[in-house]
């Protein structure tokens, strides 16, 4: 039968593809070549290759050809601060430590630095008004080279105009951003209030995180509005994370160390 030609197809190339005879980021070999490696029709060859793409095994990519998948080890992010409410974490700081705990290697672009106009959501969650200017630091983040999420924080101008010259700088700010606004302008990290969203990506969005076109993979999207201890708000991050690689958490509470069985790199 037709069907089970196709399948036997797939299941072989499932074979290849997991003992590293084709390895993981190589090309499958053409529609043509695998019609003569296997005797099969097109529309047989066709079928098999719908079938591991719907399983994410292969990613097609117009006008290059298929490849197969890089095997992905998700990663588990901790949204709760590791030293209180009232400590200089920030998120940067939060991702480099569960890298390390589970033994990647996490790195991120330089920030993308722009001066903007507040309007909406911004602007209401930093308790601005509309048009009122904004610092945005937008950074791609990466695990084991792999790109892993997107952020983009946003600071009142006005911290600038105070004396936080260095949020404008395109360098990260070593000892994290917090740390640094309660040094240059006496403001203390008091908490944060976090919104946790689901959507579909956008189109840059699948680009950047190599998302195949025809497999649906949600972004999950944290909004995290810090506020410091005089009660005003200190910043909005806004922060993106493919599902099929991030498992978010929190620790609340008394509760022991390792906190989650994390798997490691394959």
């Amino acid at each position: 039968m037709a069907g089970s030609k196709w399948r036997a197809i797939a299941d072989d190339l499932v074979k290849k593809i997991d003992s590293g005879e084709i390895p993981r980021g190589s090309q499958l070999p053409t529609e043509l070549e695998l019609q003569a490696e296997y005797d099969a029709s097109r529309n047989t060859v066709r079928d098999a290759i719908k079938w591991l793409t719907q399983r994410q095994l292969v990613v097609a990519q117009p006008g290059r050809g298929t490849f197969v998948s890089r095997k992905i080890t998700p990663f588990a992010v901790e949204l709760s601060p590791r030293h209180g409410f009232g400590s200089a974490d920030d998120e940067g700081g939060a991702y480099v430590a569960s890298a390390r705990v589970q033994n990647r290697r996490p790195s991120t672009s330089d920030p993308r630095v722009e001066i903007r106009k507040a309007t909406g959501l911004v602007a209401r969650q930093l308790q601005l008004t509309e048009g009122a200017r904004v610092v945005s630091r937008y950074q791609e983040r990466f695990i084991d080279d792999a790109p892993w999420s997107l952020q983009t924080s946003f600071y009142p101008m006005e911290f600038v105009n105070r004396g936080a010259e260095r949020l404008v700088d395109a360098v990260d700010v070593g000892e994290g951003v917090a740390k640094y606004l309660e040094g240059a302008l006496q403001l203390t990290q008091a908490g944060y209030q976090d919104l946790i969203a689901a959507r579909p990506p956008g189109r840059q969005e699948s680009v950047f995180f190599g998302l195949p076109d025809n497999v649906s993979v949600s972004l999950i999207e944290l909004s995290r509005t810090v506020y410091a201890t005089t009660g005003e708000p200190m910043r909005f991050t806004v922060t993106v994370y493919p599902a099929d690689r991030n498992q978010l958490y929190y620790n609340l509470g008394d509760v022991p160390e390792p906190h989650l069985d994390v798997p490691g790199p394959a």
